[in-house]
């Protein structure tokens, strides 16, 4: 299994994950920021949308069956990132 963490505090970090096609992958959120526009975790494209209140971690599981860049967002679609996923 595959997996990032990206840490949330002032916008998510690091802001862009990398995965291979294929292969099962999650990516772990770890909320530390109290900013309401960060409580929120979306991505349309990889089918995800999770709440997060401050010291909450949440595991999100990724289909990479498709190579390409996918962005996710706060809830406010302020503070961005993006999946890669290589072939």
């Amino acid at each position: 299994m595959q997996t990032a963490t990206i840490i949330i505090k002032n916008g998510y970090q690091p802001t862009e994950v990398h995965f291979q096609a294929q292969q099962p992958a999650q990516i772990i959120f770890q909320q530390e920021d109290s900013s309401p526009c960060l409580n929120e975790v979306q991505s349309t494209a990889l089918q995800f949308k999770v709440q997060l209140a401050v010291g909450d971690t949440k595991t999100v599981t990724i289909d990479t069956s498709q190579p390409g860049e996918y962005e996710f967002a706060c809830g406010m679609n302020m503070f961005h990132g993006k999946v890669v996923i290589d072939s």
